[in-house]
């Protein structure tokens, strides 16, 4: 492990159809997810692809237990979290790290405390509310911050950050997290092409590092295929399929991507082992999935 942080056994997840909505739905909208099932060993890296309203936030609210399925099973490490007594549900909810899109980080707050904040599931209220005026482990969140080039900021305030500095303080977060499940969402929408790569290699380098189980979604399709061993395409919340990168064919994501085909083509080139996909130039692209 690094950066000195305790790590939590890497868990396993398994869904088996399930169905659910995403809280900002309207009424008698339809579900977000719709009889999915998937499976993801302990220790696995996966990426999450797919057009907007597929349902990849979706999924990574149900997986962190942030929302209850209105149909099918989930399990953590053969567990229903959904059973558990509240106390056990709070303790496994501290064995998974959410990073959503938009990182919830205070805009008066310093950096550092903004980092070590990913410690507070295995800090007690005393040490927690210690940490806010006196960080316990500035060395740990300045190699946090170093991995995602952000060591310099390490006392600045967040408001005084750009979107995307602030997108990758909240990725730091994991690096100092005591959980053995990442759900990161969307960590690329405010980063250019260089910064999406140091940030996707921290975080993959990071959980290989830890044995932790990585899911992610994407919208950089080229990313994806390039750094992580797994994909999953997702598409009107249902699964389109669940390959080797190397077998994400181009056929497989013009269909993943039809009626969205700007949002493909708002990548740049995509190439994998399978087929020589033609070079596009990139374009700014802003997704908000549900």
């Amino acid at each position: 492990a690094v950066i000195g942080a305790d790590t939590a056994a890497a868990l396993k997840l398994s869904i088996h159809s399930v169905a659910a909505r995403h809280p900002a739905a309207k009424a008698g909208a339809a579900p977000a997810l719709q009889g999915l099932s998937l499976e993801v060993a302990a220790g696995e890296q996966v990426a999450v692809i797919g057009p907007s309203g597929a349902g990849k936030t979706t999924l990574l609210q149900v997986l962190a237990c942030a929302l209850l399925p209105t149909q099918g099973t989930l399990m953590l490490d053969d567990r229903d979290p959904w059973s558990l007594p509240r106390a056990q549900l709070q303790a496994l909810r501290g064995r998974l790290f959410l990073a959503p899109q938009v990182p919830p980080l205070p805009p008066r707050q310093r950096v550092v405390t903004a980092v070590l904040a990913g410690r507070l599931p295995a800090m007690s209220l005393l040490a927690s509310l210690r940490s806010l005026f006196y960080p316990a482990d500035i060395p740990a969140a300045r190699e946090a911050l170093q991995r995602f080039d952000l060591a310099d900021k390490l006392f600045d305030r967040v408001d005084r950050l750009s979107g995307g500095e602030r997108q990758r303080v909240g990725l730091a977060r994991a690096l100092l997290a005591p959980a053995g499940l990442w759900l990161i969402d969307e960590p690329l929408s405010a980063l250019d092409p260089s910064r999406s790569r140091q940030a996707i290699s921290a975080l993959t380098d990071g959980a290989r590092e830890r044995g932790v189980t990585l899911v992610a979604t994407l919208h950089q399709v080229d990313v994806a295929l390039a750094h992580f061993p797994r994909i999953v395409g997702l598409r009107d919340g249902t699964l389109a399929f669940d390959l080797p990168a190397a077998e994400v064919s181009r056929e497989r994501l013009t269909r993943l991507y039809a009626q969205h085909e700007h949002e493909l083509r708002g990548e740049q080139a995509v190439v994998s082992a399978a087929d020589d996909l033609p070079v596009v130039a990139p374009v700014p692209a802003v997704m908000h999935c549900r």
